[in-house]
């Protein structure tokens, strides 16, 4: 251990170019992993093409033998065999396509300016095919966000997609958006989007909005468990918080802490 009198003092001008340092490498690392991210999701798809492409061409091979041949067990079993690879493929491909969001994400420049709340979420609903198989209740007192539209509008996509996808199965899906009060205080203001779906086991919600975590099964829901991780994502690059409540069968609240825009 050193000695406190072995270590020089820092001068004020020292200290500053130590953080300069320290947020430069700090930015180089997060740029190294963003270029990776893209590199990694573009060079994948060459090899992925080929997969899905020599499917059908095995597809078609098959289709070509005798009849009799076809229904033997043997040509069954490698039928299926081509169907797990077909159906990896394609999520391969989803996982790919989440990886480039992400890093799109990561990359963008933000555009910052006043967004009504309410008309983002407008237009986020009228993004989705499916939003009219639910029930809407929108607060009118929804805040003005200092954000990027673009972002914010992708955000909020996917949260309202994921309300109306795990609220699905109900007999009557509903989806509630409405501000709280923000838990942080002055300076920032709260929102939530609520469902009556299939919720989750809290216990689980950890990694809840880490990259292709799922907890349900994909034979109950479709995706890959990219869109959360978008959002963080984006909630991260405004400075805000994104997290989810939930239980098993009581649907879920996913609540966004922004700060406040400058009056």
């Amino acid at each position: 251990m050193l000695d406190e009198d072995m270590t020089p003092d820092l001068t004020p001008e020292q200290l500053r170019a130590a953080l300069a340092a320290s947020q430069q490498q700090v930015a180089d690392m997060a740029a190294a992993q963003e270029e990776f991210l893209r590199v990694v999701s573009h060079d994948l798809r060459a090899p992925l093409r080929h997969i899905t492409s020599y499917g059908k061409l095995v597809r078609e091979v098959l289709g070509d033998l005798p009849a009799d041949v076809l229904q033997s067990p043997a040509l069954q079993e490698a039928q299926e065999f081509v169907s797990t690879m077909e159906q990896s493929a394609r999520r391969m491909a989803l996982m790919l396509d989440g990886l480039l969001a992400l890093s799109r994400v990561g990359r963008a420049p933000l555009h910052l300016q006043p967004v009504a709340l309410s008309a983002a979420v407008g237009k986020a609903r009228a993004a989705l095919p499916t939003a009219e198989a639910a029930q809407w209740s929108v607060a009118a007192d929804l805040p003005t966000l200092q954000a990027d539209p673009a972002l914010l509008h992708e955000l909020l996509v996917q949260v309202l997609g994921n309300a109306l996808k795990f609220s699905q199965h109900q007999p009557a899906p509903s989806i509630a958006v409405r501000t709280v009060p923000a838990e942080r205080g002055a300076g920032w203001v709260a929102w939530e989007v609520q469902d009556n779906g299939a919720g989750f086991n809290p216990e689980r919600a950890a990694g809840l909005f880490g990259i292709f975590q799922r907890l349900h099964r994909e034979t109950e829901f479709d995706g890959v468990g990219a869109g959360l991780a978008v959002c963080r994502a984006i909630a991260e690059r405004h400075g805000a918080h994104i997290t989810a409540t939930a239980a098993v069968g009581q649907g879920c609240t996913v609540r966004v802490e922004w700060p406040a825009a400058a009056d």
